[in-house]
């Protein structure tokens, strides 16, 4: 055993015991099992109480109860932000079953979750890390946090865009009806238009036809739709980089999409309808372009209409379905397969056709779930609106057109309608219904069904090949 020289120093180390040393996993938070189920019964609760207030005799104009079929109906359109109606909403509704509905289509704009947590931010109770997933889940975000700061963004960013809306649209108002009326008209069509809900209080199921060569109104509308149909999250990141190269591929993708569905729905609509002298025939050039590029933007699940539906063309009908199916944003006050889902799948295409072995957009390889979870939307959505169709079809007396055009139209959350909704049978007004509340809830509740699925494969099978064209 050597000695220790004077000039040396012994320095102690201090060891951590075993039983103190503690190890750390992190691993990504997913939503809770019961996610998908919340979810649905939180869209569901409210849709009913919604329907209870509407059958007091103090919601209609008449003062006696509403039968449940058609506060039942007018409920879940309203939470299901969709805009069909078996009822006028001006004549049939009083100011108090008016109010309800329009505080319904705010909640369900918003959605369950990011309304109920508002509601607890309101009343000073902290959120749970369970209810800050559920709330990155119904945001479609990936990091947890910061998550009720975005939230809190949400209720300010539709405070502020209501708020323009209400005020441009009142100046306007104001100088055809008393300052109350007009500013009660205002602020539920700034709500209904920003929530893509496509409800109104114009009176005698005319929508905005009476005001279709009016650019003060149908262009606030029109932006409104747009801003509640391209998500928070994207309104957000636009705001923060405010350059195209630097935004998020999901934001890139849904302003791209956007913008080419605009525009081919503008010019479909505007050469298909040109010279029907029930639509689009009898307006200046102005007018034609303005009334084509909303006819083409309130199919995004808005469900507003300038010219009558009913009498537009087959063709026009049938460009109106294709673009009701895609829908708006994932995240936004819309439905539909969602333009995030349309923009992946094209993508994967125009990448097949390349002879690429994966997707690309943007300079970005998109994962291959995405494009599962994509096509599984897609189809499922095609089987749902063939499913309701078929069985409109057994049960009401109406074109196939006509039909299709309906079901689409409510597993969208669109509004639009070729004017048969107020003459379907109980049976088929009781489908509408279910189908409105799977389009609704049914996206979000299989997106987060399968994002829980999302495990890592432990062995793989022989591949196989099959014949493919």
């Amino acid at each position: 055993m050597s000695r220790r020289r004077p000039w040396e120093r012994v320095i102690r180390v201090p060891i951590a015991r075993p039983e103190r040393v503690t190890v750390e996993r992190h691993e990504p938070q997913r939503p809770p099992a019961r996610a998908p189920l919340l979810f649905a019964l939180g869209f569901l609760g409210t849709i009913l109480v919604g329907s209870l207030l509407l059958t007091l005799p103090i919601a209609n104009r008449e003062g006696v109860v509403t039968p449940y079929i058609t506060a039942l109906f007018t409920a879940t359109s309203a939470v299901c932000v969709t805009g069909l109606v078996v009822v006028d909403t001006k004549t049939f509704w009083s100011p108090f079953g008016q109010a309800i509905i329009l505080l319904l289509i705010q909640v369900g704009g918003l959605g369950f979750m990011t309304s109920s947590t508002i509601l607890l931010l309101l009343i000073g109770r902290r959120a749970s890390l369970r209810e800050r997933i559920l709330l990155r889940e119904a945001h479609g975000v990936t990091p947890l946090g910061g998550i009720l700061k975005l939230t809190r963004r949400v209720l300010l960013m539709t405070a502020l865009i209501e708020g323009l809306g209400t005020l441009i649209l009142f100046i306007r108002f104001a100088f055809e009806f008393p300052w109350d009326w007009a500013l009660w008209m205002s602020v539920f069509q700034a709500v209904s238009a920003f929530n893509n809900a496509g409800f109104d209080i114009i009176g005698g199921f005319q929508s905005l036809t009476v005001y279709n060569q009016d650019p003060a109104v149908v262009l606030t509308i029109g932006f409104l739709i747009i801003l509640g149909g391209i998500s928070f999250t994207v309104i957000i990141d636009l705001y923060r980089e405010q350059r195209f190269k630097c935004l998020l591929l999901d934001t890139k993708m849904v302003l791209v999409a956007t913008v080419a569905l605009l525009a081919i729905g503008t010019f479909g609509l505007l050469v298909i309808e040109y010279n029907n002298p029930a639509t689009l025939g009898p307006m200046s050039l102005p007018a034609k372009l303005l009334n084509a590029f909303f006819s083409a933007l309130t199919p995004r699940t808005a469900g507003f209409n300038t010219v009558d539906t009913s009498q537009l063309t087959q063709g026009a009908l049938f460009l109106t379905i294709a673009l009701m199916y895609i829908g708006a944003a994932a995240g936004s006050t819309g439905g539909g397969i969602k333009v995030n889902s349309f923009a992946v799948l094209t993508s994967a295409v125009i990448s097949s056709i390349r002879g690429r072995t994966v997707a690309t957009a943007f300079g970005r390889e998109l994962p291959q779930d995405h494009v599962y979870r994509a096509l599984t939307v897609a189809l499922l959505a095609i089987g749902l609106i063939f499913t309701v169709t078929l069985t409109l079809a057994i049960t009401e007396g109406f074109t196939l057109l006509q039909l299709l055009f309906e079901a689409t139209s409510a597993f969208a959350t669109v509004g639009l309608s070729t004017g048969i909704t107020p003459q379907l049978s109980t049976v088929g007004k009781l489908v509408i219904v279910a189908t409105m509340y799977i389009g609704r809830v049914g996206p979000l509740t299989i997106a987060l069904a399968l994002a829980q699925r999302d495990e890592p494969m432990r062995y793989r099978y022989p591949e196989g090949r099959v014949k493919i064209g």
